[in-house]
């Protein structure tokens, strides 16, 4: 076999399975293998050079399995206020603060699976929060599921400001089954959990015995696989209202029943009318929460599960509780939902809530939240699979035009072998093999026919490949994306555990609407929005709520003047101390402007943008960022696209000793920026900027002929007289130079 060579040098098919693609070769057929041998070599080391490091690996850290994509979701727990359960509002609503992690406002989710930090409890997710509260301290009992385990134990948060912020306390309840919904509840001076642990085929009482850390089983309540069992006291009877889905004709997520017991600990009995609730998995028969008395009248909280698991949450009110008769009429929860979709940490589902009287009058609330819906990670792996299969097609297709494929079914090679090989015969039944052998045929025919009428250097050919092509781009990016790219989500950064909101403010006028239409779409999705302000300086404006497909309120600010100044003038219709001033003309990422906000949190006295200039010399001028890079630092960030401390950098700016600055501002209608960098660096030593690189960024200000800086040369003109303008209005300070790389993150290079 390695004597055997090809006459007159013809190209020969090299065999690979059932399929031959034809290559030149003039070398011997022993020398053949012995190439493609050193071939994969070189391959293999490149591979193992990229995949393994040739440092010490560190031991095995269990924490890094936390927040890992799970099929069941990404749930977290927010929680909201109101004067009564069905006004309840978000905590970033209330704009409470904590100086500690700059959060101004503090914003959900509180508690994610990130605040799990048990290493022995590593959390994919948070959810099934109940609320207790002990004087001034507000206790969060919730479900985490063990990353280690995979399935579900129970820990515990407290916070002792009235829920601004929550420390995790630890794991309260581990069993060896799954276990969920922690319903806490006291009686007769002791505190009790009944968790749902319907794995084990039971519901079980727990008692602590050291709150709310340590807990002993004190009784079986109900030997019934009950789910989601939640308990409350009305008209004289303590009453269970839960689900059996192993209750015969039982439909999953569709059934309700009831139990009563004249005491929590039983014995308890069912209701002569289980089940109540039998049917349609979107009717909201499955608890979603604690029962709820208010003003005399009983809600129950239950769960649409119609397009997926946990859909959201929806509030009956219970007009008839007997022992033997029960009925309930659905309420609005008042509850507004997210159109951020799954840039919102509950922007897919919700489908649990737990609301409590607070003693001063007011409402309490915790409520879970999910970004993706249930089976989201297998139906991305399905779309992942999908598309490099549809690749491999394509390619296969690319071979067949290129005349380089031929799928035949050669028996004698693939299903056994000569005498010269020594291998066995493979058997094959000869129904499969007819089978294959008319498929292959049938391609064989089909591939010769497309090689026929489709020729390579032809047109048609050409534009055959070139689509090819195109179709393999996108299929591996979507291969790439489903495997490889996450939920899809562009999540907001926490700073200490907390996470928190900004306002986005833009000047713009009627010419540019097109422009601000697209702004306000896209921007009003990113996490960490609240609201958008548009500094209105010419013009008709437009309607705020029927011009703009907003995810947030937006606020039009009419100015009588057309100023730049504008920009910076404090407005009360501003929440947050986090003011991200960006031109309408500018787009980039929700990703890039969330990393940002966290640049900005960890030194709120900056400015933290993302063009940075470097402007020194002797006079001083106005340079671009390609200068700056040159020289390896920066000592200016541009305000058209910059987070800033509204509470201090506005006053600031109005200020008296800017008044020349405003004015020469005005004269120019160029600078505001400059000036406010000026500003800022005034009286202080410390670094008052800091760059962050954006994923990338579009200017459409260059397709429109209204821009400002549309004639570079004028533009920088006048930016160099406003520098050393600037510069002597302020005594001569100099800008400080920073460099890049600075940041631990690489965020800044």
């Amino acid at each position: 076999m390695g004597e055997k060579s090809f006459k007159n040098g013809k190209p020969r098919a090299l065999s690979i399975g059932c399929c031959d693609m034809t290559v030149k070769c003039r070398f011997r057929w022993s020398w053949d293998h012995a190439i493609l041998c050193s071939c994969c070599r070189p391959m293999g080391m490149v591979f193992a050079w990229l995949t393994f490091s040739p440092f010490n690996q560190p031991l095995f850290d269990p924490m890094e399995l936390s927040c890992q994509s799970d099929n069941e979701g990404s749930w977290s727990i927010g929680i909201f206020y109101g004067d009564t359960p069905m006004s309840l509002q978000p905590i970033e609503q209330l704009n409470l603060r904590n100086n500690k992690s700059s959060a101004w406002p503090v914003a959900n989710p509180v508690l994610t699976c990130a605040s799990v930090t048990d290493a022995s409890h590593p959390s994919i997710f948070v959810a099934d929060p109940f609320l207790f509260i002990q004087g001034s301290t507000i206790y969060i009992f919730f479900e985490t599921k063990n990353a280690l385990t995979k399935q579900g134990d129970i820990g515990v948060a407290e916070s002792l400001d009235g829920g601004v912020s929550w420390r995790y306390l630890g794991i309260v309840l581990d069993e060896e089954w799954h276990l969920s919904f922690p319903y806490v509840f006291s009686y007769k001076g002791q505190v009790y959990m009944m968790p749902e642990g319907s794995e084990k085929g039971d519901l079980r009482l727990y008692r602590a015995l050291n709150f709310p850390l340590e807990w002993t089983l004190e009784r079986i309540l109900v030997k019934r696989p009950l789910v989601d069992a939640a308990l409350v006291e009305y008209n004289g009877d303590f009453w269970i209202f839960a689900s059996d889905f192993h209750r015969f004709g039982a439909q999953r997520n569709g059934e309700l029943e009831a139990w009563y017991a004249s005491t929590p600990l039983g014995p308890w009995k069912q209701h002569k009318g289980n089940p109540l609730h039998n049917g349609d998995p979107s009717s909201g028969a499955r608890n979603g929460g604690r029962p709820f008395v208010y003003e005399g009248q009983l809600y129950r909280v239950g769960q649409d599960c119609a397009d997926t698991y946990g859909h959201r949450i929806r509030i009956f009110r219970v007009e008839t509780l007997t022992r033997s008769k029960y009925h309930e009429v659905e309420v609005s929860s008042g509850f507004q939902e997210s159109k951020k979709g799954r840039n919102a940490w509950n922007g897919a589902r919700h489908h649990h809530l737990d609301a409590q009287k607070l003693p001063s009058g007011g409402w309490i609330a915790v409520m879970d939240g999910d970004r993706v819906p249930s089976g989201d990670l297998y139906a991305r792996y399905l779309t992942g699979t999908a598309a490099f299969v549809a690749l491999l097609l394509i390619v296969l297709l690319f071979g067949i035009i290129l005349g380089v494929v031929r799928c035949v079914f050669p028996l004698s090679k693939c299903l056994s072998t000569g005498k010269r090989s020594g291998m066995p015969p493979v058997w094959v039944q000869p129904q499969v093999t007819s089978t294959l052998h008319r498929a292959l045929s049938r391609l064989n025919r089909g591939s010769s026919a497309i090689k026929g009428r489709v020729r390579p250097n032809s047109f048609a050919g050409a534009t055959l490949m070139f689509l090819c092509f195109v179709m393999g781009v996108v299929a591996v990016c979507i291969g790439v994306r489903s495997f490889f790219g996450g939920n899809g989500a562009e999540e907001p950064y926490p700073v200490e555990g907390q996470y928190s909101q900004f306002t986005m403010v833009t000047m713009t006028y009627e010419d540019r609407l097109w422009n601000l239409k697209m702004y306000i779409r896209h921007y009003s999705r990113c996490a960490s929005v609240r609201e958008i302000v548009v500094v209105w300086n010419k013009g008709q404006p437009p309607n705020p709520d029927t011009d703009f497909d907003s995810a947030v309120p937006v606020h039009i600010r009419v100015e009588e003047k057309n100023s730049l100044n504008n920009r910076f003038k404090p407005d009360p219709h501003i929440k947050t101390r986090a003011v991200f001033e960006l031109d309408d003309d500018i787009l980039m990422t929700c990703d890039d402007l969330e990393r940002a906000f966290k640049a900005w949190r960890s030194h709120p006295e900056r400015i933290v943008g993302f063009y940075p200039r470097l402007n020194d010399g002797s006079p001083l001028k106005y340079r671009n960022e390609r200068y700056a890079r040159a020289k390896k630092g920066y000592n200016m960030i541009l305000t058209g696209a910059a987070f800033i401390d509204s509470e201090l950098a506005f006053p600031k700016y109005w200020s008296q000793e800017a008044d020349q600055g405003r004015a020469l501002v005005d004269e120019l209608f160029n600078c505001e920026d400059i000036l406010l960098n000026f500003i800022v660096a005034n009286g202080t030593t410390a670094r008052t900027v800091e760059y962050i690189h954006p994923a990338w960024a579009i200017d459409t200000s260059k397709l429109s002929s209204s821009a400002i800086s549309r004639d570079t040369k004028v533009h920088y003109m006048k930016r160099t007289n406003c520098l050393r303008k600037f510069s002597e209005l302020f005594k001569g300070l100099t800008l400080k130079k920073w460099e890049f790389s600075s940041r631990a993150d690489a965020w800044d290079l």
